[in-house]
């Protein structure tokens, strides 16, 4: 079994934004494979029979500075192994639409992999990054990722989170040097 956990921010108001690219990936996925998310508690996951493996969707419904602890549930929950655990998240720091895998790493100032490594106790799990630009220097980080993508982003992002869904399903049937290897 494997837990794709795709991080954002719930609520109407945060559609569209930077910080909810996460959560877009796993919409392409949805969409792509007919599977709806339920709501319980804090997260919203689905289930994806994929052959004879099961796939659970999560996005956690507990903001991104926490989404840590949900997926730390969900996780024991089913007996996941975090070796089969991959993160989606944005990323300000790659260029808009660029992708980025890794096995581990530090959350490079994204207060979700910071919240999901404290929760876990450990920085080794992985992640893809989805590169949303870092913007205008002046503008507030903040405000910048909880703004929306430009009428002229808009190709670039949806382009991305395609490749990104195209990755993850890379991911769950060849595993993750296979992306790395495809898409970085």
């Amino acid at each position: 079994m494997k837990l794709i956990a795709g991080l954002g921010n719930p609520g109407r108001e945060y559609r569209g934004t930077r910080h909810n690219v996460g959560f877009d990936v796993l919409d392409v996925l949805a969409a792509r494979h007919a599977l709806t998310f339920r709501e319980s508690g804090d997260i919203a996951g689905a289930e994806w029979r994929r052959g004879t493996d099961v796939v659970r969707l999560l996005k956690p419904l507990t903001y991104m500075n926490l989404s840590g602890a949900a997926i730390a549930r969900v996780l024991a929950y089913f007996k996941i192994d975090v070796a089969d655990l991959l993160v989606v998240c944005d990323d300000v720091n790659l260029p808009l639409g660029k992708l980025r895998a890794r096995a581990s790493g530090s959350e490079g100032g994204h207060n979700g992999l910071r919240s999901i490594a404290d929760s876990l106790g450990t920085i080794e799990y992985a992640r893809l990054r989805v590169g949303v630009g870092r913007g205008d220097e002046r503008r507030e980080l903040a405000d910048h990722v909880l703004g929306r993508f430009s009428p002229d982003e808009r190709p670039d992002i949806e382009d991305a989170t395609v490749r990104a869904a195209d990755a993850v399903e890379l991911f769950i049937d060849h595993g993750l040097s296979n992306v790395m290897a495809s898409f970085n």
